[in-house]
């Protein structure tokens, strides 16, 4: 497969996978007080994404294992810090503008335990085998191309995937969030897929990414504990 068809079809399949999983969780409810809407999305992310894997298996490598402790405090870490600094930067910018300051919808229908389960948990490891395990490892061959930042390599790859899975948190605009809180997580998530992406490309693990993001997330369980305390 050359590199022009990998681009066009990654896209094409991601955004398929995107549009099937968001098409089931529109028009089907799972009619429980405990297990959101967004698993059914989740788990077609999950599935449609393991099926590209197998029969594009030619044409991508696809690797996950458990890494030792030492290594993912790294990982971990920075996707905690990209996270907090980004939120930190579009809160005053909010402030600044006037603007009004907003909490992620999940946090008004999931309670504390429900974001540990099906956001930090759930959502990373879905999220990320679509983005990363099938779309960044089918782009691989053009890792060759990229830029440099804080002498840090950032392939081509990885910025795709990194861009795709930030403009994919669009959909947040159905749920009625401001601009300011959309650039927001547009922004977080693009930085986030970015460091994942590093992380798995360097190691060739797809693990690397889930923990980055499970990093990431980590913000969120503490903001849905502390928002359950002060209720």
């Amino acid at each position: 497969m050359k590199n022009k068809e990998r681009i066009i079809y990654g896209f094409i399949i991601t955004i398929v996978i995107y549009a099937i999983a968001q098409f089931v969780s529109f028009n089907f409810n799972l009619n429980s007080d405990f297990i959101p809407q967004a698993f059914l999305t989740h788990t077609s992310f999950l599935l449609l994404s393991v099926l590209a894997i197998y029969f594009l298996r030619k044409h991508l490598s696809y690797s996950i294992s458990m890494p030792k402790f030492k290594k993912v405090l790294k990982p971990i870490a920075m996707g905690v810090i990209v996270t907090i600094t980004i939120g930190i930067l579009m809160t005053v910018v909010t402030k600044v503008s006037g603007g009004e300051l907003e909490v992620h919808p999940a946090f008004k229908v999931m309670n504390p335990l429900q974001i540990f389960i099906f956001v930090f948990i759930y959502a990373s490891i879905a999220e990320e085998i679509l983005f990363r395990g099938f779309l960044q490892n089918l782009l691989k061959p053009l890792s060759t191309k990229g830029i440099t930042v804080f002498k840090r390599k950032i392939s081509l790859p990885v910025i795709l995937s990194a861009i795709a899975f930030g403009l994919a948190h669009l959909i947040l605009i159905k749920t009625g969030v401001g601009f300011l809180f959309l650039l927001k997580i547009v922004l977080i998530t693009t930085s986030l897929g970015l460091v994942a992406g590093y992380y798995q490309e360097k190691y060739d693990n797809n693990a690397y990414a889930i923990i980055v993001h499970m990093g990431g997330n980590i913000i969120g369980v503490v903001g849905a504990i502390l928002m359950s305390l002060s209720a």
